[in-house]
């Protein structure tokens, strides 16, 4: 599905991400962990083309996607989800949630209409659809955020984050919501995540440490010692 070999990102002369590599497989939730300032969203941004890598490759089901921009790599399926959400607090929870059909590759295929499909995800959206989405709590406004981009019905969703200042219980629904994704549609997911629960619900991580990849395996095996070692304030 995803493909990123010997990434060098740069920002001026700063050396961010050092010759990565990293492979996500089709139906598979992989979680990139490290500790705080290592390149983790400098990586999802890369992917994503909102930084320019200075070498290496990224392909797409095999199709280098390093050229493209941002829009063209979401119509290719590639959804993204940045840390902070970025809900357009002006516009209701409907609204939001259509302007995720932008990334659809067929735009005939738009209407007005919200597949049951996200409400079966996440019901408390279907209760607020005239809602502003800037009065939504903070972890409704990351519900939001994922189903908006489920809506572009993406191949890839890639989540930086997405449990970060929300209150337990919410994140053990978002936590399920994901893994359902992945169970059903066959969609693949790349998540930054720090909490130690969600990131067992993934098939594979990585382990960043100063802009390079130091560690990897089944989450199955994540020992306590990686996880002091990555994870550990």
């Amino acid at each position: 599905m995803l493909k990123v070999s010997d990434l060098n990102v740069y920002y001026g002369e700063s050396h961010i991400l050092r010759n990565v590599d990293m492979t996500v497989h089709p139906g598979k939730m992989v979680c990139l962990i490290g500790r705080n300032g290592v390149g983790k969203t400098t990586l999802l941004k890369s992917i994503m083309g909102l930084l320019k890598p200075r070498s290496g490759s990224i392909e797409l089901t095999g199709i280098p996607i390093l050229g493209k921009s941002p829009d063209q790599r979401a119509r290719m399926g590639i959804g993204y989800v940045p840390q902070g959400r970025e809900v357009i607090p002006r516009l209701t929870v409907k609204e939001n949630l259509i302007l995720g059909m932008e990334a659809l590759p067929d735009r005939k295929s738009k209407t007005q209409d919200i597949p049951d499909e996200i409400f079966d995800l996440f019901p408390v959206l279907k209760t607020m659809l005239w809602r502003l989405g800037g009065d939504l709590s903070g972890g409704q406004q990351q519900q939001l955020a994922i189903a908006r981009a489920l809506m572009g019905r993406p191949r890839l969703l890639v989540l930086d984050e997405p449990t970060e200042g929300i209150q337990p219980s919410i994140i053990l629904e978002i936590e399920a919501a994901v893994r359902r994704i992945v169970a059903t549609t066959g969609v693949s997911v790349l998540l930054v995540e720090q909490h130690l629960h969600f990131v067992r619900q993934a098939d594979w991580y990585y382990a960043m440490q100063k802009g390079g990849i130091v560690a990897s395996g089944s989450t199955r095996e994540l020992s306590n010692e990686v996880v002091q070692r990555f994870l550990a304030v």
